[in-house]
């Protein structure tokens, strides 16, 4: 049921950036050994260099504002420093939060922290053109990769571990990919694995998310997120209140964190006061709690503020969805949405052919 004909072809422009990366002149390449710092490599190299770092430990945080930095890992690991530096990501996700590798434009305005991370509410000059790729990074309080006010960056081939509030954030930018990482945590149950909040063009593909309450969460208009495998996490993608026209498909939800509580809940995906999002070609199994409340796919009116959102026009379709508590759920008071030519189960009313 997978739908390889639309993954490859919205895989070819990533393909060719990160071949693009590798083929330009050698002359604009900077190599950085274990024991020396990226930070100052990055700092002194010229718009549109590779700054090539090749294996070891950097106990740094990196800032990247340059245009065109190609960012290359070659089995370099990146852990917290004791002192951190405050740069634009600097309580991104609230107070005392850091970034292991902050990707941002400048003049940014941030609002205050309310919940989850700090909206921009402008971008002064976008960064452009960035690459981030082979990196494993650890243990950084906010994010382990953070991208601000960023256009056209390109996240790639990282390993995430244990990014305390989210694996990765990319927030009011235009362009951005995230694609083919890996996003763990592997101790305890941490907040979410990849999360989009940007003003458009976001896709989120083909990655491996782990141990997070909410793997993906969806605050992009018409995002495109497609091919991620999430596991061991309560909510396997979430469409926020009011977010329009996401585009989630091939994507696999399963085996949820066993601790997640009956009163929390599980589910694979949740629609939660999204408008216009279409729910397609996605494989979701095992969402179940004690109290028999779990749901594979799910539309529902969501709480937001002091009003309560209501979805419309969603459209589930074409899923795969068996061994949930209810495989398709429907709590809403929402008009136009859709049920149609999924393979389930529970109940029989959303699964009847149409």
């Amino acid at each position: 049921m997978k739908s390889t004909t639309i993954i490859a072809t919205l895989f070819l422009p990533v393909v060719g950036l990160v071949q693009q990366a590798f083929a330009q002149n050698s002359s604009s390449r900077v190599h950085v050994q274990a024991g020396q710092s990226i930070q100052k490599a990055i700092d002194a190299a010229e718009p549109g260099s590779h700054i090539v770092v090749e294996a070891g430990t950097y106990t740094e945080q990196l800032t990247i504002t340059n245009d065109g930095t190609l960012l290359i890992g070659l089995g370099a690991i990146l852990v917290p420093p004791s002192n951190m530096t405050n740069n634009t990501c600097s309580g991104l996700a609230g107070p005392d939060t850091e970034a292991g590798i902050c990707i941002t434009g400048a003049d940014i305005e941030l609002a205050d922290f309310v919940v989850e991370h700090r909206k921009v509410m402008s971008v002064g000059t976008p960064v452009k053109d960035v690459l981030v790729t082979g990196f494993e990074v650890h243990n950084f309080t906010g994010q382990n990769i953070a991208v601000v006010g960023g256009d056209g960056v390109l996240i790639t081939g990282n390993t995430l571990h244990n990014g305390d509030s989210y694996g990765a954030l990319t927030v009011g930018s235009n362009n951005t990919i995230i694609d083919g990482n890996t996003v763990e945590s592997a101790d305890v149950l941490r907040f979410i694995g990849i999360c989009m909040d940007d003003k458009g063009d976001t896709w989120v593909s083909d990655n491996q998310i782990s141990g997070y309450y909410i793997g993906l969460c969806c605050q992009t208009a018409n995002a495109r997120v497609f091919g991620n495998n999430v596991t061991n996490s309560c909510v396997g993608a979430f469409v926020d209140p009011g977010v329009k026209g996401v585009h989630l498909f091939n994507n696999s939800v399963a085996q949820p964190n066993p601790n997640c509580t009956a009163e929390a809940g599980t589910a694979g995906i949740v629609v939660g006061g999204g408008i216009n999002s279409t729910i397609e070609f996605n494989e979701v199994e095992g969402m179940k709690t004690v109290n028999k409340t779990g749901a594979g796919i799910a539309i529902i009116d969501f709480p937001s503020g002091d009003t309560v959102a209501i979805p419309t026009d969603n459209r589930v379709i074409h899923n795969f969805a068996h061994d949930n508590d209810y495989d398709l759920a429907l709590v809403s008071n929402g008009t136009g949405n859709v049920f149609q030519d999924n393979d389930c189960d529970t109940p029989a009313e959303l699964c009847s052919p149409s």
